[in-house]
């Protein structure tokens, strides 16, 4: 039932310093009536607004409206209700310094403010989600409450999220009615930044929008908010400190959902090329398995299952596999992962799940990191670099060329083997830092050249690690994430046998290019689309 007064509202007078008061305002109401039921035990009574009020009193709890406790309705269909200086008074009060104008003005101390905000950023995640409801999700006088509790967290505990119910009760368990001042700072501190990553939404969501329904990829202004997962032992190098943050509305996919089975704490490296393994792994439906070394995959390869999967990645580059990270598409099973750590060091194994086998096996390597995550598809991510004074911003390059997608510019056409060569291929140098070349035949990288200052260079490498592996490259496909400036590198391949070459065309010698290639009675296609990845 709501409160009428009496002698729980004659507890409840402006400046006594023996009652406690909690204002509750949620739109998740994930736990909160069990967390308000504990409040009360721990004697504070509960101000609550609107639907927050319902659910409380629907559950038996003794509640005061906003409206009553301020004397004011709520007008505007409630977009007008906790502005009001009994609410951000009660807030802002200092204890000992404002305690007579409170007195004066009949503000009663608010203790703890209990509020999570409209979910602007769930509703505008719809593509649907109009202009106009945006617009009502944008909470005004939850951020201005929040921000009042927090300035004043002297006085004033801050709970923003279900996740801290339990720390709060046990810290009232534990300390009695007033959380200790260092749980009272570490909670207006999440509060200001809650309040900085919803202000940020907002502005993105809003300067990329329109009223008449056009939107833009970029905004006039980007703000970036991540929320800090872990410090790290330090960066690339060891006199660089570093850290690992977690993007806004990060989905199950991405590398920051995993979960680690066992080894040593990621670091910098680590985390940089299990992303980039994770990323090229993910391209392929059917079982794969990748290896990269700093960043570039050194072992790309398709098979039946896993284990044959992660043999012919292997074979590509061994001595590059020493030390690497190896993901896979599919989950891992015993006989493979007993065949990895008795072949080679690994420093991570990456995968959307392990067998009890699996796992039994790897743990015989302490401090091989094991992560696991699904394979989930993740909207486009935007890709944010640093340079001196500011950042890039661009789309990320999730571009996937099918064959309808190539134009055949050679007198040859290719076989359908070839084909199946070419776009495999592909998705590998896609995924290699620029200049890229890749050698590939029968769903398996035989060569990876990568980040050379010039194309003719990595196509030279890149043989060269096939060589050195003992494999052909007769037959093979040939791939270039961007297109070759001279022939020398068609002439270069020709020698190796490579029967057939994907790149995006437009050169200026396009023409010389593939007559090269017609020399060599080779097949080449043109994408039409550039994978630079600097």
């Amino acid at each position: 039932m709501a409160s009428t007064g009496g002698s729980d509202e004659i507890e409840r007078q402006a400046g006594n310093p023996t009652s406690r008061l909690a204002l509750i305002s949620v739109s998740d109401k994930t736990g909160i009536i069990d967390f308000a039921r504990q409040l009360h035990g721990h004697g504070y009574s509960l101000l609550s607004t609107g639907g927050t009020a319902s659910t409380l009193r629907d559950a038996g709890l003794d509640v005061t409206d906003v409206s009553e406790h301020t004397g004011s309705p709520e007008i505007m269909d409630g977009r007008v209700k906790t502005l009001h200086p009994k609410i951000h008074g009660g807030l802002l009060g200092r204890e000992g310094e404002d305690e007579e104008v409170m007195r004066e003005q009949e503000i009663q101390r608010i203790d703890m403010l209990v509020l999570n905000l409209y979910p602007f950023e769930k509703v505008t995640s719809n593509p649907e989600c109009s202009f106009e409801e945006a617009i009502e999700n944008i909470d005004i006088g939850g951020p201005a409450m929040l921000r009042s509790a927090a300035k004043n967290f002297n006085s004033v505990a801050t709970v923003t999220s279900p996740d801290q119910y339990q720390a709060v009760i046990e810290a009232l368990e534990q300390y009695g009615a007033t959380l200790p001042e260092s749980m009272r700072h570490e909670l207006a501190v999440t509060a200001f930044n809650r309040v900085a990553r919803y202000d940020d939404a907002i502005s993105n969501w809003l300067s990329s929008h329109q009223p008449n329904g056009e939107s833009g990829t970029f905004p006039g202004q980007i703000n970036i908010s991540h929320e800090k997962m872990d410090d790290l032992r330090y960066g690339e190098n060891p006199h660089q400190q570093a850290a690992w943050y977690r993007a806004p509305g990060a989905v199950p996919g991405s590398l920051t959902s995993l979960a680690q089975h066992q080894g040593k704490p990621l670091s910098f490296n680590n985390i940089a090329d299990a992303d980039a393994a994770w990323r090229c792994v993910r391209q392929f439906v059917t079982p794969a398995c990748v290896i990269v070394k700093h960043a570039n995959p050194c072992g790309v390869a398709c098979a039946a299952d896993g284990l044959a999967a992660y043999e012919r990645a292997y074979a590509t580059d061994p001595t590059s596999a020493f030390g690497g990270v190896i993901a896979f598409n599919i989950p891992v099973d015993g006989e493979t992962a007993r065949t990895i750590v008795q072949r080679q060091f690994v420093e991570i194994m990456i995968a959307p799940g392990y067998s009890s086998e699996a796992l039994a096996h790897i743990s015989e390597k302490k401090n091989l990191r094991v992560l696991e995550l699904p394979i989930a598809d993740t909207d486009s991510e935007l890709d944010i670099r640093c340079i001196s004074g500011g950042v890039l911003v661009q789309q990320g390059d999730d571009v996937v060329v099918s064959r309808e997608d190539c134009r055949v510019v050679s007198k040859r056409q290719p076989t359908q083997d070839e084909w199946t060569d070419l776009l495999f291929a592909w998705r590998v140098a896609k995924m290699v830092k620029s200049n890229a070349i890749v050698y590939a035949k029968d769903n398996q990288s035989l060569g990876v050249g990568a980040g050379q200052m010039s194309r003719v260079d990595s196509s030279r490498i890149a043989a060269w690690k096939a060589q050195d592996a003992g494999l052909s490259l007769q037959g093979s496909a040939m791939a270039s994430d961007a297109f070759f400036p001279f022939r020398d590198s068609i002439d270069t391949a020709s020698k190796s046998g490579v029967a057939s070459i994907i790149q995006p065309g437009g050169s200026m010698r396009d023409d010389e290019v593939i007559a090269a290639a017609d020399e060599h009675d080779m097949t080449m296609v043109f994408t039409g689309i550039r994978h630079f990845r600097h």
